[in-house]
């Protein structure tokens, strides 16, 4: 599988990106998907993550609320619509797709999107 990411940008506090994440290659095999954020000089952070067929999120306590991640398996995409942006949601964003072909487990990346939210 394989997932690029598009959306990031500059943006002023207060305002909103949405973030597409596109797959392509074995789709059939997706599970749940989801995006994680890493700020400058810091770890990958979870941010949130939706089920296969999009009937359950959950989201980290600093976003909740401000962004909401969806899925259309129909275009084979992700989406992260992201409001009332802060300063320290600035980041590079990526999005991820669990996968089990044959009955292995394995985990996709995208290259990432750079997000950046100046106060």
């Amino acid at each position: 599988v394989q997932l690029v990411e598009s959306g990031g940008g500059l943006v002023q506090a207060g305002g909103s990106l949405r973030l597409s994440c596109a797959a392509s290659g074995s789709t059939f095999s997706i599970n749940a998907m989801g995006w994680v954020r890493q700020a400058p000089g810091k770890q990958r952070d979870f941010i949130a993550v939706i089920t296969s067929g999009g009937g359950s999120t959950n989201y980290a306590g600093s976003v909740k609320g401000r962004f909401t991640i969806s899925r259309d398996n129909a275009k084979n995409t992700m989406y992260l619509q992201m409001n009332s942006l802060k300063p320290e949601d600035t980041g590079v964003y990526y999005c991820n797709a669990h996968t089990m072909v044959a009955g292995r487990p394995d985990v996709s990346w995208g290259q990432g999107t750079q997000v950046t939210v100046s106060s």
